[in-house]
């Protein structure tokens, strides 16, 4: 009998985490209340993967509907049942707690918002630069976006055993909530104004867009300010984890000098 544990180490970087398979095996995870960051079911399955789809919203996990082929390539071999968990390599926290956080410091909330950031190399870049800039914590969605996999932690050196990182099912909701506690948000987009000429010293929420569309249309009409970066040559845009470096160490200048001033 196989066992329902795996660790992937293959080329694929996607699958580079802990598998739970099968349904009994998921269904015990979930009520020990295991780390796990993605549970993948067979959308024409049945029986006990309906409980599975109940726990797995009581406890705030996501569940992806996907075919056979899917699943029989993660499992490698394994009797997956139509179900496997991907298993999170670190917890996530609310968005409240990014603010607790800043207050606990005496300091202006400083948070990082990622926008639909698919490329966990990505991701793990903007999480290793945002620690290093004293950022109080990252803010991801939990559709459409890369979250806390192996290939994250690796990419950001170790920061992502450091930052906050908080995973919300509603990005727009929660700018909201930091906006109604003063902080302002600021989104990249090519039509913004420059980086450089708009105070970054306060209280500030950075949206960084997905590497192909950039930021959303709701998530560009929720920021307060649009911010720009100069393009000289015949490229029109960065790597988004390099400008996301770019605007973060811009603040971080900002931070300073301010401090240094009061």
């Amino acid at each position: 009998m196989k066992n329902n544990v795996h660790d992937r180490s293959s080329t694929d970087n996607s699958w580079e985490q802990t598998l739970i398979v099968g349904r009994n095996p998921v269904i015990e995870a979930l009520k020990a209340d295991k780390l796990i960051d993605t549970i993948y079911v067979n959308s024409q399955a049945t029986g006990s993967v309906t409980l599975i789809c109940r726990l797995a919203a009581e406890k705030g996990v996501l569940v992806k509907q996907v075919n056979e082929v899917k699943l029989n390539n993660m499992a490698k071999g394994a009797s997956h049942q139509g179900v496997i968990a991907v298993g999170a390599c670190g917890e996530y926290v609310s968005p409240e707690r990014l603010l607790e956080i800043a207050r606990e410091k005496n300091e202006d909330p400083f948070i990082i918002i990622c926008d639909e950031i698919e490329d966990p190399h990505n991701l793990g870049a903007i999480i290793r630069t945002a620690e290093a800039c004293g950022a109080h914590g990252v803010i991801i969605p939990k559709r459409r976006s890369a979250s806390l996999t192996q290939t994250v932690f690796k990419t950001s050196a170790g920061a992502a055993s450091w930052l906050p990182v908080a995973r919300v099912s509603n990005l727009a909701a929660t700018v909201d909530m930091l906006k109604k506690n003063g902080v302002w948000i600021y989104g990249t987009d090519g039509k913004g104004e420059s980086y450089d000429s708009v105070k970054l010293d306060g209280a500030i929420g950075l949206v960084i867009g997905s590497e192909g569309f950039g930021m959303s249309r709701l998530m560009k009409e929720k920021c307060d300010f649009l911010l720009s970066l100069p393009m000289l040559g015949r490229i029109t845009s960065l790597n988004a984890s390099v400008a996301a470096g770019i605007f973060m160490y811009e603040a971080v200048r900002q931070r300073k000098k301010q401090k240094v001033s009061d």
